[in-house]
Formats: structure tokens, C-alpha cells, sequence
């Protein structure tokens, strides 16, 4: 009997000592990290015999060192892939495909996640939403606006409609009545909004029935009107209107860090932000992005990326677990949002994100996400080549160095250029199959 019990003990141990190891690589801030180290270590838990290697760097790392990994052929297992590369990636065949592993995962209700989730990352070989899943969602980013409520009260101003967006001219005028001297030293102290043009930009031209690109995606048409008068307005907050902090007063406190303090009363929000947002000396809540008229829809991106596995991992049914397990797990999930890290991926969920409390216009998140959200432009095109190329020289549009015109002439021709390159690279791979 002892020699029996000496041998699974044996047994046991080696069964820890053998476990799989996988990795996952992703970006997080601290406290998402914190977050993230505590659902791993249930999951871990729960799936004796695996274990996982977390290389996590900063966002801005994050595609150098994840495509450094990639030409080396030392890629993890699991890791961030954004929808704008889901195509390339499994056109070169670096992606794993998931749908059988979907079919065939225990204890996952994979129709309880967002359909437009998961149709994301989605591919056929020839269209992005149909066919086979080659990631799973690690989150669904909605990008909504906030106001500090604290300030608009502060100052005697009619709070904004939840359901209705102001139209520029409203939300000028506003942001100009927040823009406040407030202790008589002849600078002002409070500003409307400090918008980060990267982010914050494609919200306005959408808002004016305008995009980068016409609906076949393959015409870049930024010198239309609309957009032309979109991105002299992004401009003039600070060159005329006088809204937003001068490019030097950002530079010594960006904007991000005015909101801290509650100096703005305009600003982005993600759910990814919340676990920061949780001890702000004010109180804040969400609207819908402003749009140029009355009757114009609001738009804003549904950012997020998600979970990949790579084609050459040793470990394809543990690194899939690992994936579904963050992506679709309803503990998990429920980690998540109880901790305030994302919007859980499952409809079921909804009813507990809302009930966590500030912001109170919670809703918002969730009308972006089934209503009004987007995609971004490059995530229709091959690569992001020909969309990076329009931010090279914008800071001249910012500093009123040039007019939005002459800039959107000068690089519209360029960006078409490397949009035809890709088109074209997409074409070469689609006959190689």
C-alpha cells in the first residue's frame, strides 16, 4: 500500500512538473495588469497541468517587439491581434484557426457573446466577418465621450442630453463657456475639452457624413468638403475658437492629466479607463460624440482587439483554452467587470456592468457597441500604411502652419498611392490560394 501511494504521489508531482507551459503576450497598464494576473491565476486553477508565461509590455512596445517575435519565429502562443490584421496575419498563415476549437469548448456559451464581436475577426479568405474565427475578443472598446458633470454645475450649465448629441455649434459654444480665468491671473485655468486628434478626430468626421474612404474602400477621399471642414474645425478649437489649452499649455500638462484635476469638461472615455476614472474628484457621465447638424447620426470607433493563437504554437488545444477562456469564460467575464477592467464580452452580463454605478450613462457603452460603433477605415483595407500617412505632417494643420485645404490636397494623392499598394498585395494573395 505504501509503495502504491508513494507512486501517485510520483505521479502527482510529475504531473506539476511536466505541466504545459503557454504564453501570452499583451499590453496592459498596471492596474489592468493587476486585474489580468488574478483571472490567470484562476485559470490556472481550473485547467490543471497548464501554466502561463505573461509577457506584457506597453502599448506603444507592443508592435515592435510582438513583430520582432514574429520574425524570429519565437511568436507566443496567445496574443493580442487587432482586427485590421486578422487578414495578413492568416493570409500569411500565422493564425491559428479557432472555429473547431470553438465547436467542440466545454462550459463556454460561445452564443452568449456579441455576434459583431466575434464577426470582427472573422475570415473567408476573401472577406473579413464570414467564415472562420482566427481570434476571439478580448474586449469590445467603445470609445465614448464623458463631461465633468461636477464643472458644468459649477459653472450654472444645463447639462447635456444623454440621448441627443450636441451639434458643433452647441458644443462650441459650451466648451467656450467652460474655458474659465478662474483666479483673475489673465490665464485661463478651465478649458471646454484637449482632444488627442489620433483618437478623437474620426468621431467629428463621421459626425459630418463624411470618411477617409468611399464605400468600396479603395478611393481616399479626404478632400471632400466634409472633410476638409472637419479638419479645419478640429483646428480652429484651439487656433480661433479658443476651447481647448494652446499646444505650449498642453505641453507642459496634456490634456489627459487636466481631466484628472477636472480642468475639462470634455474628454474620451473607454471602459478601460474606468478603473482610473474611479477616484476622480468629480463626478462625470457619458453622451453621444457631437455631429455637425441636428438630424446627423453620431459615430465613434468600437475599438478592442483580440486573443490570436499562432499557427507554430506546440501547444494548439491548451493556447485555445487559454484564449476562450478570457475571451468567452463567464467567471472570467465576471472578474472583469466586477473589477471594472472591460465590458464583459457576454449579452448576459450587461445587466451587472450597468449596475456598477458611476458613470451613470453606462447604456452609452452598450448603444456603441449594437448601434452606433464603427470600424475603423483600415480595417477594410490590407494594411494601415496609406491611413498612417495622413498624420505625418498634421501637426502644421494644428499649428495653423497650413490650411486644412492645402494639407488634404498635398496628401490626399500620397495616401492613394500606398492605398493601390495594398489593394494590390491583397489581390497578389488572394491568387496565391
Amino acid at each position: 500500500m505504501k509503495k502504491i501511494i508513494a507512486l501517485l504521489a510520483c505521479l502527482l508531482a510529475g504531473s506539476f512538473l511536466f505541466a504545459e507551459e503557454v504564453t501570452l503576450m499583451n499590453y496592459a497598464q498596471p492596474q489592468e495588469k493587476e486585474i489580468i494576473d488574478k483571472v490567470i491565476t484562476r485559470f490556472e486553477q481550473t485547467h490543471p497541468g497548464i501554466t502561463v508565461k505573461m509577457i506584457t509590455v506597453t502599448q506603444d512596445q507592443y508592435t515592435a517587439k510582438f513583430q520582432a517575435a514574429m520574425s524570429a519565429n519565437t511568436m507566443p502562443d496567445v496574443f493580442y491581434v487587432g482586427p485590421e490584421s486578422v487578414r495578413k496575419y492568416a493570409d500569411y498563415g500565422k493564425l491559428l484557426k479557432l472555429t473547431d476549437y470553438v465547436k467542440t469548448a466545454k462550459g463556454v456559451d460561445f452564443n452568449d457573446l456579441y455576434e459583431k464581436a466575434v464577426d470582427t475577426y472573422r475570415y473567408d479568405g476573401t472577406t473579413i466577418g464570414k467564415g472562420d474565427i482566427y481570434a476571439l475578443p478580448k474586449d469590445f472598446g467603445p470609445f465614448a465621450f464623458a463631461y465633468n458633470k461636477t464643472l458644468f454645475q459649477k459653472y450654472g450649465i444645463p447639462l447635456p442630453d444623454k440621448d441627443v448629441p450636441y451639434t458643433w455649434d452647441e458644443f462650441t459654444k459650451v466648451c467656450q463657456q467652460l474655458t474659465r480665468d478662474t483666479n483673475g491671473d489673465g490665464k485661463d485655468d478651465t478649458y471646454g475639452t484637449g482632444l488627442n486628434i489620433h483618437w478623437s478626430f474620426i468621431q467629428f468626421v463621421w459626425g459630418n457624413g463624411t470618411d477617409f474612404l468611399d464605400p468600396t474602400h479603395t478611393k481616399v477621399t479626404i478632400t471632400d468638403p466634409k472633410f476638409v471642414e472637419t479638419l479645419q474645425y478640429f483646428a480652429d478649437m484651439t487656433l480661433k475658437l479658443h476651447m481647448t489649452p494652446s499646444n505650449e499649455q498642453a505641453q507642459s500638462m496634456d490634456t489627459y492629466q487636466r481631466w484628472l484635476k477636472g480642468d475639462l469638461g470634455f474628454f474620451p472615455a473607454g471602459p478601460w479607463d474606468l478603473a482610473a476614472f474611479k477616484n476622480l474628484p468629480f463626478d462625470f457621465d457619458l453622451i453621444p460624440w457631437p455631429v455637425h447638424y441636428k438630424g446627423t447620426k453620431t459615430a465613434t470607433f468600437r475599438g478592442g482587439v483580440g486573443y490570436g493563437v499562432s499557427s507554430s504554437t506546440k501547444h494548439p488545444k491548451e493556447a485555445a483554452e487559454l484564449a476562450l477562456y478570457l475571451s468567452a469564460d463567464k467567471e472570467a467575464n465576471t472578474m472583469f467587470c466586477d473589477l471594472d477592467l472591460q465590458i464583459p464580452n457576454l449579452k448576459s452580463l450587461a445587466p451587472r456592468y450597468l449596475a456598477k454605478g458611476r458613470p451613470a450613462n453606462r447604456e452609452e457603452y452598450l448603444q456603441i457597441i449594437q448601434d452606433y460603433g464603427r470600424s475603423w477605415p483600415f480595417d477594410y483595407t490590407y494594411d494601415r500604411v496609406w491611413y498612417d500617412e495622413f498624420w505625418i505632417g498634421v501637426q502644421d494643420v494644428l499649428d495653423g502652419k497650413v490650411s486644412a485645404k492645402e494639407y488634404c490636397e498635398k496628401m490626399e494623392p500620397r495616401m492613394q498611392k500606398l492605398l493601390d499598394r495594398s489593394n494590390k498585395k491583397m489581390e497578389s494573395s488572394l491568387k496565391k490560394k
